[in-house]
């Protein structure tokens, strides 16, 4: 199966490729404008997700309510390079954005009254673990920056989230061992 970059977009003005893509003036406007798409993202997660874990099954919709914000990330981050012209462009940030939730699949087994600390630090945490990955990408997560237009600008951040969430539930299963 070959990836490729949705079309619908090219429909699209430019003036609001780029106003979504960057989150407004937050990817144009300041420095480091992934730490503020993820800061973005991770008060998404609190307003968006937070209240499903709740839920039975909090994971399993934190992920079926992601999907669609992926998708529009990889269509209009792919839309928002193209037009800029530059490799997945430091000011385009929908991808930290919508990634972002994906951090905290399973979060009530990680907070109290389930898991061993207060919400706040394991948003903290979260958003902290996932920033070190999306900046560094460890393991093999800078490889799938290769792949083609916006699935490259946003799967890389799914993975990044993806590793921040284990390592939460990993230090969680290690904290009620010890």
């Amino acid at each position: 199966m070959k990836l490729t970059q949705p079309i619908w977009p090219r429909l699209l003005p430019s003036s609001l490729v780029l106003a979504f893509a960057t989150l407004g003036p937050l990817g144009r406007r300041r420095r480091a404008p992934g730490t503020w798409g993820s800061a973005a993202g991770l008060l998404y997660f609190t307003v968006f997700f937070w209240p499903l874990g709740f839920w039975p099954w909090s994971a399993w919709w934190t992920l079926v309510f992601s999907l669609p914000g992926l998708y529009l990330a990889v269509a209009l981050c792919g839309e928002a390079e193209f037009r800029l012209g530059r490799r997945d462009p430091g000011e385009v940030i929908l991808d930290e954005f919508t990634a972002m939730p994906l951090c905290f699949l399973g979060w009530p087994a990680l907070a109290r009254p389930q898991g061993p600390w207060p919400a706040w630090t394991v948003f903290i945490a979260g958003f902290l673990l996932f920033r070190l990955f999306d900046i560094v990408k460890p393991l093999g997560i800078r490889k799938l920056q290769d792949l083609p237009g916006g699935w490259g600008i946003v799967v890389d951040d799914v993975a990044a989230a993806l590793a921040a969430c284990a390592v939460l539930h990993g230090a969680a299963c290690a904290w009620k061992v010890l």
